[in-house]
């Protein structure tokens, strides 16, 4: 499917306020990355489409599909609507950190959350540390319950620092003296462009919800299937935060303990509901 010329140049209005033409592509991929039907992807584009207007935020025009999508009757609505169960993690970071941990475990890493490390001048507590046998990743971790707030440079500045004081220290320990260090801000909005061209300087790794581009964290969680547990409909609020406080915030880590469910004294036809729902959102 092709966006036309008039479409394309349509501005919408982001969460940080600025414009950006309307891009019928990448409407596409959040679709198609949810799972719909390439009908129903098509049908909800040209409802888009007909409707759109200039200065929409993005935040209407993707309730607007979301809610159409829904009328589908699948898990792909509920895979489609990430950004909003990413911002119910909160209100602290530290579910976040935990989402993370699981992601660089997916990638193979021994994982630590909330670590204290020596440095050459200070002690730093790093929220991620990421280790396998040629390699350290040491993560800043920035979760905003805002969408339109974003990375300033003072965090990548602040991190480099922090990350150099840490490998004077670590490379002076023998099972670390081969072992490459990289540090990294991650985070659920964006960056500034400061931050970004910084990172580029410095070889701080940077990953946001849609940076870098085609690879930000939303990608990997879909690659991943790491569906926060804020995405299920049929358990509360409540429960969620009952669920986080145990440690668990992703529905993989939900469904693989499957007797998780039966401390927050569930009856055994809410457990089967729950697990149904896990069941069409993982697959």
């Amino acid at each position: 499917m092709k966006a036309n010329i008039q479409h394309s140049t349509i501005p919408i209005k982001k969460a940080n306020g600025e414009l950006e033409p309307f891009d019928v592509n990448k409407l596409e991929r959040s679709l198609m990355n949810a799972g719909a039907k390439e009908a129903t992807v098509a049908q909800i584009v040209e409802d888009i489409q007909s409707w759109i207007y200039p200065g929409v935020t993005t935040k209407k025009l993707y309730h607007r599909a979301f809610s159409l999508l829904r009328k589908e009757k699948s898990a792909s609505h509920l895979r489609y609507n990430l950004k909003r169960a990413m911002l119910q993690l909160g209100p602290t970071g530290f579910p976040f950190e935990l989402l993370i941990g699981e992601l660089f475990k997916q990638e193979g890493f021994d994982v630590e959350v909330g670590v204290t490390m020596e440095g050459r001048c200070v002690t730093h507590e790093m929220d991620v540390v990421a280790t396998n046998k040629n390699s350290m990743h040491l993560v800043e971790c920035k979760y905003h319950k805002d969408q339109g707030n974003h990375v300033s440079v003072q965090v990548p500045l602040y991190v480099h620092s922090r990350v150099d004081d840490i490998i004077i220290t670590q490379r002076k320990l023998k099972k670390y003296k081969d072992v490459t260090f990289s540090g990294w801000v991650i985070t659920n909005t964006s960056f500034s462009s400061d931050s970004i061209n910084y990172s580029k300087c410095s070889n701080v790794n940077l990953l946001g919800w849609d940076y870098p581009l085609g690879g930000g964290l939303k990608e990997l969680i879909e690659k991943f299937n790491l569906y926060p547990i804020t995405v299920l409909q049929k358990i509360t609020m409540k429960e969620k935060k009952q669920l986080i406080e145990q440690g668990i915030v992703t529905c993989t880590e939900l469904r693989e303990q499957k007797n998780i469910l039966n401390s927050l004294n569930f009856t055994s036809a809410k457990i089967n509901v729950v697990r149904k729902e896990l069941d069409r959102i993982l697959g």
